[in-house]
């Protein structure tokens, strides 16, 4: 991916987690406020993780949960990270495409963040 292309897609990505963290509830929105997106391509972080690229992960959630419990240390602060390479391929780079599913995704690993497993947050729609 150009750095041109993932500028433009860290751009409009970033504007659609914070679009749907205004859209939450008020509560859900505070709650939200606590858990960082972080955006970035796969292949970055599989480099940095020393792991194999997964081409069909959009999106994950690390860290301790809301019911889990404050986190000991950094390693267990709470935060999704968005693969905007993943997304754009799946979405066929289709800008409209992507739009949605970055927000499917961030809503989905929100919903781990808050507790939810993988039964409960496809319940909710955004599997």
């Amino acid at each position: 991916m150009s750095p041109q292309r993932l500028a433009e897609l860290t751009s409009l990505a970033s504007g659609i987690v914070e679009k749907t963290r205004a859209a939450l509830p008020v509560k859900v929105g505070e709650v939200a406020g606590e858990c960082p997106a972080v955006l970035l391509t796969m292949e970055a972080w599989s480099a940095e993780q020393e792991e194999e690229t997964d081409e069909e992960l959009m999106g994950l959630f690390l860290g301790r949960s809301r019911t889990e419990g404050a986190p000991a240390g950094p390693d267990e602060a709470p935060q999704i990270l968005l693969f905007l390479d993943n997304l754009w391929a799946w979405a066929e780079e289709d800008r409209e495409i992507f739009a949605e599913e970055v927000e499917i995704t961030f809503l989905h690993e929100l919903g781990h963040y808050l507790g939810l497993d993988e039964d409960e947050v496809a319940g909710r729609g955004l599997a």
